[in-house]
C-alpha cells in the first residue's frame, strides 16, 4: 500500500498537496504519517471490506476533510504538517468501525 501511495507520479498525496497549493497552503506529510496511512488501509481492508488500494482514498479523505473545508479561511502561506499522531486521531473512526463490523450479522 505504501508504494501505491507514494510511487506513482500523480499519487494521492501529491494530489492533496497540489490541491491545497491552489489556496496558498503548504501541505507536508511526514514519512511516518505515510506509513501509518498505508497501515490503516491494510487493517481496514482486512477487518471491514477489502477495497484494495481504493481504501487509501477513504483514509486520506478522513485525514483531509477538516483541512479541506477550512483551507479557504487560512492565511496565505500557512504550513500544515501531517504527522503520525494526526493520522491516528483522524482515522480513529475508521478503525472503530472495523471493530464493530465483526458483530453485525
Amino acid at each position: 500500500m505504501y508504494r501505491i501511495l507514494t510511487e506513482p507520479v500523480s499519487n494521492l498525496i501529491r494530489q492533496q498537496v497540489e490541491l491545497l497549493r491552489t489556496e496558498n497552503i503548504d501541505l507536508e506529510f511526514h514519512e511516518e504519517a505515510l506509513r501509518e496511512i498505508a497501515r490503516v488501509a491494510v487493517v481496514a481492508n482486512t477487518t471491514i471490506e477489502n477495497l484494495g488500494a481504493r481504501r487509501l482514498h477513504s483514509v486520506i479523505e478522513a485525514i483531509m476533510e477538516e483541512i479541506s473545508f477550512t483551507a479557504t479561511t487560512m492565511e496565505p502561506d500557512t504550513k500544515i504538517e501531517i504527522d503520525k499522531d494526526m493520522v491516528q486521531k483522524r482515522v480513529e473512526s475508521i478503525l472503530v468501525q472495523s471493530d464493530y463490523s465483526k458483530y453485525i450479522l
